[in-house]
């Protein structure tokens, strides 16, 4: 007998974020609880509509839906990625009639009371929503049990900059908030995400797998996401699902090594959204739980159990 993982998920669906999503709808070991929908890779609006619609093929309207932050909170122009994940999920919209409910942000609140030490806060977009959760409900943050936050390069090359990678570029001032407050932290930057790779191959099964209620969607979404990654990683052997990845490791921890400390975002102009740690030979390390390698086969093992059911 196994004991369901409870996730409540903040993400920017998004096509990394929406298969994170499919991922842990159809896993029987972990039960999704809420989602908060934010700004991000696409607009608050349209994260809204498509996690509504995942959630919805799922039949599962039962999941609270709980729109997050439109902007970050130094007030400035937010850039969203329609040429990486699309006017909907890459090349899939969700239906103009479709109907669906949303909760207020205090749902937050009731899911963390409810569920206290055997809830996990899972952060893969940017991290406004979850720093104003921390600002607006300290005492109930202090009753989950850990937090996954997708963010970060160290010592690796950024994907938005040369030096930052997206989500801790796109509200530093949050990410550094979260990284501060957030306790039994792990990070899963871009140092194990982007080795999380799919190969059409794998994708072409699950599009085949008539068990697989997301299966039609599969092949088109990752089409579309794989077309960038070939412009901008010549050579790559498929698209990297950096957010999915982040969602693994809270059941099967051993497929990336770790590394133990604190974690920084810079907030200045000139680099941005950079992640460092203090990794001089006399600093002390931290208790934050960072990612920096991927058992790749280990990943694909665990991805075809759960999206290749039988």
């Amino acid at each position: 007998m196994f004991i369901t993982k409870k996730i409540l998920l903040f993400c920017d669906p998004g096509i990394d974020d929406s298969l994170a999503i499919m991922y842990t709808m159809l896993d029987p070991e972990i039960e999704l609880v809420g989602i908060v929908s934010s700004y991000g890779n696409v607009t608050k609006e349209q994260a809204t509509a498509n996690a509504a619609h995942l959630v919805q093929l799922a039949g599962r309207n039962d999941i609270p839906i709980i729109p997050g932050a439109s902007q970050p909170v130094q007030q400035e122009d937010v850039t969203f990625y329609p040429e990486i994940h699309g006017e909907g999920i890459g090349p899939i919209r969700p239906p103009s009639n479709m109907q669906y409910q949303t909760y207020p942000f205090d749902t937050i609140r009731l899911i963390i009371e409810r569920y206290r030490d055997e809830l996990i806060i899972v952060d893969t977009g940017r991290s406004t929503s979850l720093a104003t959760a921390f600002i607006l409900f300290p005492d109930q943050l202090k009753m989950v049990h850990s937090f996954y936050v997708m963010g970060g390069a160290f010592f690796v090359p950024g994907n938005v900059t040369a030096l930052a990678e997206a989500n801790f570029f796109g509200d530093p001032t949050s990410s550094n908030f979260v990284l501060k407050f957030a306790h039994n932290l792990t990070i899963t930057p871009l140092n194990a995400t982007q080795f999380a790779v799919l190969t059409p191959d794998i994708v072409d099964s699950i599009s085949q797998n008539k068990k697989n209620i997301y299966a039609f969607m599969i092949k088109p979404v990752f089409e579309y996401y794989y077309e960038f990654y070939k412009k901008t990683v010549p050579g790559i052997q498929g698209a990297p699902i950096h957010d999915l990845l982040t969602i693994m490791v809270i059941k099967n921890p051993a497929i990336v090594d770790y590394i133990y400390y604190d974690a920084n975002v810079v907030e200045g102009i000139e680099a941005k959204g950079m992640s460092y740690i203090d990794y001089r030979p006399a600093s002390k390390a931290g208790e934050t739980r960072i990612a920096i390698q991927l058992h790749y086969e280990e990943f694909i093992e665990e991805f075809s159990r759960v999206m290749l059911p039988e």
